[in-house]
């Protein structure tokens, strides 16, 4: 496998193709002549500073070139990036910070007033960098500034060891940092690479830099757009994913999922792949075609070659609704997560009608564990368990050794990624996702997964999105609540709704409780927040 950081790879394809087109963001493109010179810029800016390896430098911004400009800088030097959701108050982003000792922060403006309350109790950030204003706040430093007082810094040896921090989680609990060597992400991306498009993995930069010039030629490189902001490791590790290919990652400019901004940015640029995160976005997306097309239009698809979405679930409705617009396209559906995978692919070819929805096929690195024994369950015995993968994956939690024993197991000699999705896997490799088990329902010694019972909800015309959640019973301990936003001018009621559920699932899974809300409450990055979803049901 390949042993070099990302930075060094970077390096070598700016060297390769320094006019070619790095990043287009709104109207602003960015070759990767000027990617590698600011980033080299702002690499002196934080060596000067003291900031150097293992150092953390966290990014707490909107979607801009500069979020991507800092990551590169930071592994530059031998860093590693934390990133920070901007929806987090005060006291979130202490615990982000603080937990995975930061040192450094580059912000955008916007945030400067919940900066200021970080700061208070964050003596050891010794680096404030500010994204968006010429005057930063007092003890900042302002991006362009930062740049300007800066040289380009030399190039320095750095290693595949050297590690970067995706914080997930917090539907649940806390965010917690998982731990990602260079080689070992440069390792998992490889699957969504160079393996889909027929090519070996090169195994030093200057291959890596060989066939990203050989796609560019024979027009095969990639134009990505990365519907998620930035700071979901979804978007991140997938502009990873089309940077080492040599190619162009496209984001949106604004501050909220614009589905007409997207399509517009898929149409201009001649996009070849979009990544979303399931219905969340692929919903808005059908009805911005739907409301174009009523005005007797379309918008141009024909260069999209692959949608591809990961992190929640893609029902089978909006893969036909997608591709019926899209015809030239592969839907590549995944179960991923910050800590490894893909647990399981679903793949649709152009002409061929999506199977079932939430239903994958094994990859030759999925696992299926029985999770008291720990003993394999083979395909095909209809039980369920919990999924695991082998490959590459990452080196654990930031410091948390005991989590990363119960996540990140070796079993006869083979580790596992294991964070925690459970699945039946039927003879031929059909993966069915039941869900996460740390929001299972246990209802009378019955387990019930949230992601079945929304499945099932979703596919009624009316209803727009929909989170299951466990609620305190006398009788069965736990029964199923469900929080529904329906379609405008919906009448929908909680008996048409659990009629509805139980078409498709047995009685015992369908919701005992049903409340309407206007819009279902998710992160950034589409993930459902079950603790929002168990307020709206409790009050």
């Amino acid at each position: 496998m390949l042993d070099e950081n990302w930075a060094t790879l970077w390096e070598a394809l700016a060297d390769a193709q320094p006019d070619h087109t790095a990043v287009v963001i709104g109207e602003q493109h960015m070759t990767w002549r000027s990617l590698d010179d600011r980033a080299s810029r702002l690499a002196d800016y934080l060596d000067r500073a003291g900031i150097g390896h293992d150092a953390k430098v966290a990014q707490l911004m909107f979607n801009c070139p500069e979020y991507l400009e800092s990551a590169y800088a930071a592994f530059k030097v031998r860093a590693s990036t934390v990133n920070v959701n901007y929806r987090y108050k005060a006291p979130e982003i202490v615990h982000v910070l603080t937990d995975s000792g930061s040192t450094a922060l580059v912000y955008h403006a916007a945030f400067r007033e919940v900066v200021d309350e970080v700061r208070v109790h964050m003596p050891e950030l010794k680096v404030l960098i500010e994204v968006g204003d010429e005057t930063p706040a007092i003890g900042a430093v302002a991006y362009e500034r930062a740049m300007s007082e800066s040289q380009p810094m030399p190039r320095i040896a750095r290693s595949g060891s050297d590690s970067l921090l995706l914080y997930t989680g917090g539907t649940t609990g806390l965010p917690k940092g998982v731990v990602w060597s260079h080689r070992g992400l440069f390792g998992a991306l490889a699957f969504t690479g160079y393996a889909t498009l027929g090519l070996d993995v090169p195994e030093t930069p200057e291959e890596v830099a060989r066939v990203a010039v050989d796609l560019q030629k024979s027009g095969r490189g990639p134009v990505n757009m990365t519907a998620p902001p930035l700071m979901h490791g979804t978007a991140m590790f997938l502009a990873f994913s089309t940077f080492v290919l040599g190619g162009t990652v496209v984001l949106l400019s604004g501050r909220r999922f614009d589905p007409a901004e997207m399509l517009t940015l898929v149409e201009r640029e001649r996009v070849s792949q979009i990544s979303i995160v399931g219905d969340a976005f692929a919903r808005p997306i059908i009805a911005e075609m739907e409301r174009v097309e009523d005005e007797g239009r379309a918008y141009d698809l024909v260069s999209l070659g692959r949608i591809v979405s990961t992190g929640a679930t893609l029902s089978s409705e909006s893969k036909r609704a997608l591709m019926a617009r899209s015809p030239n396209a592969v839907v590549l559906d995944m179960i991923g997560a910050s800590e490894g995978g893909p647990f399981a692919v679903a793949m649709t070819m152009p002409g061929q009608d999506p199977v079932d929805t939430a239903k994958f096929m094994a990859t030759p690195n999925t696992v299926l564990f029985d999770d008291v024994t720990w003993e394999k369950i083979p395909f095909g015995s209809g039980r369920s368990g919990v999924l695991a993968a082998a490959g590459s994956m990452p080196d654990g939690y930031f410091g948390d050794p005991e989590k990363t024993s119960r996540t990140f197991r070796e079993i006869d000699g083979v580790r596992y990624s294991i964070p925690g999705d459970y699945a039946i896997i039927d003879a031929d490799g059909t993966v069915q996702l039941l869900g996460r088990g740390s929001v299972c329902i246990n209802s009378g010694g019955e387990k019930i997964y949230p992601e079945e019972v929304e499945v099932a909800a979703r596919s009624h015309d009316e209803v727009v999105d929909c989170v299951a959640v466990g609620l305190p019973d006398e009788r069965f301990g736990e029964i199923v609540g469900l929080v529904v936003s329906r379609t405008n001018g919906s009448t929908l009621d909680e008996d048409a709704v659990i009629a509805h559920v139980k078409k498709s699932i047995a009685d015992y899974k369908a919701p005992r409780r049903v409340v309407f809300v206007p819009e279902i409450y998710r992160s950034p990055s589409g993930k459902a927040d079950y603790r929002w979803a168990k307020e709206q049901t409790s009050s």
